[in-house]
């Protein structure tokens, strides 16, 4: 399972130079930080664009709960997030925080089954019952029915998930909690969840270090993580009852759909018939008045320029690393959304 371009990462790292903070004094770095889902795409993007721009942005991979939670503190230009804010979370900023989509992205169950040549078959109803440790086997009739003619080890399944506030932790058990009533009632929705079993890894990274390393194991990455460590994820039945593996036509199809005016919408159990189930935006977060956090009117602009090149030039990157792009409509979207952000009451773009 190999896709064309896939850029060669230092995934375990997840964080790029991480300097200054972000009450800046007019310093020409653009600091961010937040979601580790992206950030194959965002560390492409950033290397280019200090390429074309000469301007540094300096983004650390710490999950979706720091990066929402240090934009809260003040101290970055931007934070990343794969699940956006809820009207909860927007009374607690006190100031208004634009969502602007940068990438459609895919969050996979990852497994380690030496010796297993067939991709497995697996349902949402199913998996949520394995990472609740209602199902313990990986030969447990219920994964055999979804897989006929494959011989399943006899072999304890070890579950991985994340330790750290995360959006993705936010996307997977979004959809778990729709499509599995189990999940639902024990352990629900959340950036951070109470693990009913299981061992915990910092960041996709960790994850996917973890299920790599350890045979029989079950966890949950974005695809790019799961490419770059080259291990084995399922195919995942959709709302349609069809087993779909994620692709850049599976991921672009679950977004196909009308868009609310703030982008803050879910994709995950899509409708699409080919549409790839566990699907989600990814965004980056600012103040819309952006001398909440920012001091400098030339930071300011320079992280409204670099986030209106994302959208744009940007987007040449996503497809290379499997991230859709954008759809017209969201870009058109996103361009007003950023039309209203200002330093100190002035529009910057």
């Amino acid at each position: 399972m190999k896709f064309k371009g896939l850029l060669v990462l230092l995934l375990g790292a997840a964080s790029l130079t991480f300097l200054g903070c972000g009450k800046d004094s007019g310093s020409s770095k653009i600091i961010g930080a937040g979601a580790t889902f992206p950030y194959p795409l965002y560390s492409k993007m950033f290397l280019e664009y200090k390429k074309v721009k000469n301007v540094e942005v300096n983004y650390q991979g710490i999950g979706s709960g720091g990066g929402v939670r240090q934009l809260q503190q003040k101290t970055i230009n931007f934070g990343a997030t794969d699940a956006f804010l809820d009207e909860k979370e927007l009374k607690e900023f006190g100031k208004p925080i634009v969502h602007i989509p940068m990438a459609l992205g895919a969050v996979v169950v990852i497994y380690n089954i030496p010796e297993l040549k067939a991709q497995l078959n697996l349902s949402g109803q199913i998996t949520g019952r394995i990472f609740l440790g209602d199902i313990k086997n990986w030969n447990h009739p219920d994964i055999a029915k979804l897989n006929p003619g494959v011989k399943l080890p006899n072999k304890p399944i070890s579950v991985t998930r994340r330790s750290d506030g995360s959006g993705t932790t936010h996307v997977f058990s979004e959809y778990l909690a729709k499509v599995c009533k189990q999940w639902e009632k024990k352990v629900g929705v959340g950036k951070s969840l109470s693990w009913p079993v299981g061992v915990g890894g910092k960041g996709n990274p960790g994850v996917a270090g973890l299920v790599k390393q350890t045979p029989f194991s079950i966890g949950y990455v974005e695809v790019a993580y799961a490419e770059k460590n080259k291990i084995t994820f399922a195919k995942m039945q959709n709302k349609k009852g069809k087993f779909i593996v994620p692709s850049l036509k599976s991921i672009s199809v679950s977004a196909d759909m009308k868009l609310p005016d703030d982008l803050r919408v879910s994709l995950v159990d899509t409708d699409a018939e080919e549409g790839y189930p566990i699907t989600a935006f990814t965004w980056i977060i600012v103040y819309q008045e952006m001398s909440e956090n920012i001091q400098s009117a030339k930071t300011a602009k320079g992280v409204a320029d670099l986030l209106n090149w994302m959208i744009h030039d940007g987007q040449s990157m996503n497809e290379s690393l499997l991230y859709g792009k954008l759809s017209p409509a969201a870009t058109a979207q996103s361009e007003k959304l950023l039309k209203t952000l200002t330093y100190k009451g002035k529009p910057l773009l």
